[in-house]
């Protein structure tokens, strides 16, 4: 059966901050400390990178566009900021993306806008369904 195949639940609401959650598969628990999104920073990329655009190799110093762009890989399913609770050893901070969810179309466009009114205010919760 392939990934594309397998079943995902819908997401339409944030996770409570300060919740504690199980992982999928049971091996570690976590407190949601909030939202976030997950970026890419080009500049970790080996030079040279290739490019369409450039249909070459592009060296690191003519790199076109921002540096820290949405990680594609995880633009339709839900990351947080989470601080790992192990049993017997200290709590770790990192970043948890929830690959076994995806957003509905309101709320990734909520999470992933490229709109300018997107950064205002007014938009800092996702909209109520």
């Amino acid at each position: 059966m392939s990934s594309a195949s397998l079943p995902s639940r819908q997401v339409n609401s944030l996770v409570e901050p300060g919740s504690i959650h199980m992982s999928s598969g049971g091996q570690y628990s976590f407190r949601v400390i909030g939202p976030c999104c997950r970026l890419f920073d080009r500049e970790e990329l080996p030079w040279p990178c290739s490019r369409l655009a450039w249909k070459s190799k592009e060296p690191s110093w003519r790199r076109i566009g921002r540096r820290f762009v949405p990680d594609l890989a995880s633009r339709r399913c839900p990351s947080y900021a989470v601080e790992l609770l192990q049993p017997g050893s200290r709590s770790t901070t990192t970043v948890l993306t929830l690959f076994s969810k995806r957003f509905t179309p309101v709320l990734q466009e909520w999470w992933y806008s490229r709109h300018p009114r997107s950064q205002g205010h007014i938009n800092s919760m996702p909209p109520t369904f």
